[in-house]
């Protein structure tokens, strides 16, 4: 017989259930007051995950992009809801002179990454760089960019850490900082860090140990430390289930990462996005399923996906005449 568990430790992040219990409660007053007609606008999906995002939209919520918000002409009065991710603040610049009232769901983690970031770009206006470790393009990301004025260099892997040191656009002889994206993977930061460290080390004709006496890089850890804990616990969880279904939304940056943890740990990892995506030949009459997801992953779709294997379960007659070896 099929057994599922559902790892404890996932689901939304303090940062997402701050940001969706205030839209909520915004909605649910506005309601209540016969303001019906009233919107709360999020700038950009407020969770990446479709099923807990219809729920919102069907209270009230109103998913506007950053062309949509160049393009508006007067937002007078009307509320604007920033995320968890933050923005830059040319965001805020636009929203206000918009006429935009600012409700901020801005993660503390992040606000104070975006603080550091510019106190450190501040203090290297004479010629040191920034240097991040994220995805480009993604929210966040683009809100720390914001607090150097568009300069910070952002890297996605060693990879190409190594290809932007090769073609000068990091270079090695210049003070260095370095900070990564608060939901990215703490053993990929490490290794990043240490090719840099080891590259900045070479050109200066130094052992790593007397390079780093001269404080020409600077390593910041500022991972969050709840999704650094998830990292841990999450592979101890992905080794103890024979099969491990993961649930978050495609564009879930931070599921990709956790995803690609469990895969990396469980070769029979799926990403589903909702049970509508959940093969019955998948599993084994007997195996132990673990269902587990991202920052962004509702705690009742975890429930919803768990119930429906465990419904498996009701055919297990014809499913082992099917799979007489299972």
């Amino acid at each position: 017989m099929l057994t599922v568990d559902i790892d404890k430790n996932s689901g939304f992040c303090a940062g997402v259930i701050k940001a969706i219990s205030t839209a909520e409660e915004f909605l649910k007053k506005t309601h209540e007051a016969g303001e019906e007609g009233r919107r709360l606008y999020s700038l950009g999906a407020i969770v990446h995950n479709d099923a807990e995002l219809n729920r919102l939209v069907e209270q009230g919520l109103v998913t506007i992009d950053k062309e949509d918000l160049e393009e508006m002409v007067d937002a007078q009065g009307e509320y604007l809801l920033i995320r968890a991710h933050g923005e830059p603040p040319q965001t805020y610049e636009t929203a206000d002179r918009l006429g935009f009232k600012i409700i901020d769901c801005t993660c503390p983690v992040v606000l104070r990454l975006q603080q550091s970031i510019k106190e450190a770009y501040n203090a290297q206006m004479a010629g040191g760089q920034i240097v991040i470790f994220g995805k480009i393009g993604h929210a966040e990301v683009l809100g720390l960019i914001g607090q150097t004025d568009g300069t910070a260099i952002v890297v996605e892997n060693v990879a190409m850490l190594e290809e932007m040191v090769q073609n000068g656009t990091i270079k090695l002889d210049v003070p260095t900082e370095i900070f990564s994206q608060t939901t990215k993977s703490p053993a990929e930061y490490s290794r990043l860090c240490s090719r840099l460290e080891e590259m900045m080390a070479d050109y200066n004709e130094l052992s790593v140990e007397r390079f780093r006496g001269r404080r020409l890089l600077v390593i910041h850890e500022t991972i969050c430390a709840q999704v650094a804990a998830r990292h841990e616990r999450l592979s101890q969880f992905a080794l103890a289930h024979d099969i491990i279904i993961f649930v978050s939304g495609k564009a879930s940056s931070n599921g990709k990462v956790l995803c690609e943890l469990c895969k990396s740990l469980n070769i029979r990892t799926y990403h589903v996005d909702s049970v509508s995506e959940i093969k019955r030949e998948w599993f084994r009459a007997d195996d132990k399923v673990g269902v587990c997801g991202a920052t962004s992953t509702p705690k009742w779709l975890l429930e919803e996906v768990a119930e429906y294997i465990l419904d498996f379960n009701k055919y297990v007659p014809a499913w082992e005449e099917k799979f007489p070896n299972e």
